[in-house]
């Protein structure tokens, strides 16, 4: 087994990965397509449920220290692109109004970029935490791929629930109605929006697990590691502890 204050090729892959995925699903937000019927989503939901799928892997395959050190990574990496973007939708254009098109893509509305990134982290920490706690009480079980299933489902669960119960009524009613108001949408389409993103998350997650199942098994063999979080701190910040 590796030292647990060592980091592989395949965590630094999964890493780069899940940062990439948040980036994108980010970028992807600017675009909502009509799904099936009347419900719509946005092009976010493409790629960032991958996200949660690649911090359940992390956090089983190299436990919870170590998805700790990458959700802080993925949250700085949003948090640069965000700022980065401001500032460039900032800087004067060579041809008048020729940066539409990009100020459509990067000009992030300030309480949407807020709460989207206080959503990541505590939906992210959230999964992770009951991945770990789960794992743990799993302990010495057999059939891996049920247990492993039941804790990859109910975390996903948790974290996207958390998501979307802080970043919908952040971004869409509490800042608009504090800034300008009025909120941008009324609670019964709010509430339906929030209830379609963390089934059809969650929906995502389960039509994966079989890939996401020999994914965890493969890297668990090329690794020769398998993390239990025994006697280990759950404080967010303690990101030196990996």
């Amino acid at each position: 087994m590796k030292q647990n204050n060592q980091v592989s090729v395949s965590f630094m892959i999964a890493g780069i990965v899940f940062c990439i995925c948040l980036v994108a699903s980010n970028l992807l937000e600017t675009k909502v397509f009509r799904a099936w019927g009347s419900i719509t989503l946005t092009c976010g939901f493409l790629v960032f449920p991958i996200s949660y799928i690649l911090n359940d892997v992390i956090a089983e395959v190299w436990g919870y220290r170590k998805a700790r050190l990458i959700i802080w990574l993925g949250f700085l990496m949003n948090f640069f692109v965000v700022g980065i973007g401001g500032i460039a939708c900032a800087l004067p254009a060579a041809v008048e109004g020729s940066d539409d098109a990009f100020k459509q893509v990067f000009a992030f509305a300030p309480q949407v970029a807020v709460a989207s990134l206080l959503a990541f982290i505590v939906g992210s920490f959230l999964n992770a935490l009951v991945m770990s706690k789960m794992k743990m009480a799993d302990r010495h079980k057999g059939n891996f791929d049920y247990h492993f299933s039941m804790r990859a489902i109910l975390s996903t669960l948790a974290g996207e629930s958390a998501d979307s119960l802080i970043f919908f009524p952040l971004a869409f009613y509490i800042f608009p109605l504090f800034f300008m108001g009025e909120p941008q949408l009324p609670l019964p389409l709010m509430s339906e929006l929030m209830f379609t993103q963390v089934i059809a998350k969650t929906l995502y997650e389960i039509l994966v697990l079989p890939v996401t199942i020999q994914v965890v098994k493969l890297v668990k063999r090329f690794d020769r590691t398998d993390a239990y979080d025994e006697n280990i701190s759950y404080n967010v910040f303690k990101v030196k502890e990996i």
